[in-house]
Parts: structure tokens; C-alpha cells; sequence
């Protein structure tokens, strides 16, 4: 894992925000999706790793996990994505196995909208072509949450 990227979640975990098993499940995730080909760092990961750590934390704890009024524009937004869809399904669902984390259908949809970005960036090693639009796209702003430590 990216160095960078490896610092995030350590200060996650050394701080004392997410358990380390959390931490021990999102870095297993990252790398499966390093492994896969994808473009995992901390600049192409860095906030869909906050917000997974930070989501399945709030569930471990009991604590609501908020709704978003973006629902169906999130949704109409990921038809485009079915692959970052089920692949946000997969993790939600070795997410509640692991961890006893059920992650609702928002955050899955978020993650999913994470996905989805990184997903347009090239693979790992290779350039951006000149004047490419790749990982362009983000996450609507009214969909962040502070979550770097």
C-alpha cells in the first residue's frame, strides 16, 4: 500500500477513531482493490478510505449512520455503474461478516459513488492520457463529512 495512504489509517487507528480491526478490514479492501488493478493511493483513495473507516466505525459503536436527501440522484448517478454498485455490495457485505458492520443502502451507495471514480482513473502504472476527464467526477460536496484525522 501506498505510503501515504498506509499513514491515514494509521493515524485512524493510533488516534484511537476506528478499532483496529476496522482498520485491519479497510486495508485488506484497499488492497484487494490495488491487486484488482485499480489506482489506490491517497490521492485516489484517500477519502473513500476516511469514509469507510469513519462509517463502519459509527456502525460498530451504535451510532445512526445518517440517511442522505441525495438518495435518488445518487442512485440515478451510479445506473451508469453497475460494476462499482455490486463491488460496494461485496465489500458492505464482507463489511457486516467482519466487523458486524450492516452498512445501509445510503452509505452503499456512497462507497459505490466512491468506487465509480476510482474506477475512471487509470490503473496503477499507467498515465492519463493528455486532457483526459479520468477521476474527474467526485462525490457531490454536499455528501462529505469532516473525516481526515
Amino acid at each position: 500500500m501506498e505510503e501515504r495512504l498506509a499513514l491515514r489509517i494509521k493515524l485512524f487507528r493510533e488516534t484511537g477513531q476506528v478499532r483496529a480491526e476496522t482498520a485491519e478490514f479497510v486495508s485488506a479492501e484497499l488492497e484487494a482493490l490495488a491487486a484488482a488493478g485499480r489506482p489506490v493511493s491517497e490521492e485516489t483513495a484517500g477519502m473513500l478510505t476516511s469514509h469507510l473507516m469513519m462509517a463502519l466505525t459509527r456502525l460498530q459503536n451504535g451510532e445512526p449512520v445518517e440517511e442522505f436527501t441525495t438518495d435518488e440522484q445518487v442512485a440515478a448517478e451510479l445506473a451508469a455503474h453497475p460494476g462499482a454498485v455490486a463491488l460496494a455490495q461485496e465489500i458492505a457485505g464482507r463489511a457486516e461478516g467482519a466487523l458486524g458492520a450492516a452498512l445501509p443502502g445510503s452509505e452503499i451507495n456512497f462507497l459505490a459513488l466512491h468506487l465509480a471514480v476510482l474506477a475512471q482513473r487509470p490503473p496503477a502504472g499507467s498515465a492519463a492520457p493528455a486532457g483526459s476527464a479520468a477521476g474527474a467526477r467526485t462525490p457531490p460536496d454536499g455528501q462529505r463529512r469532516r473525516e481526515q484525522p
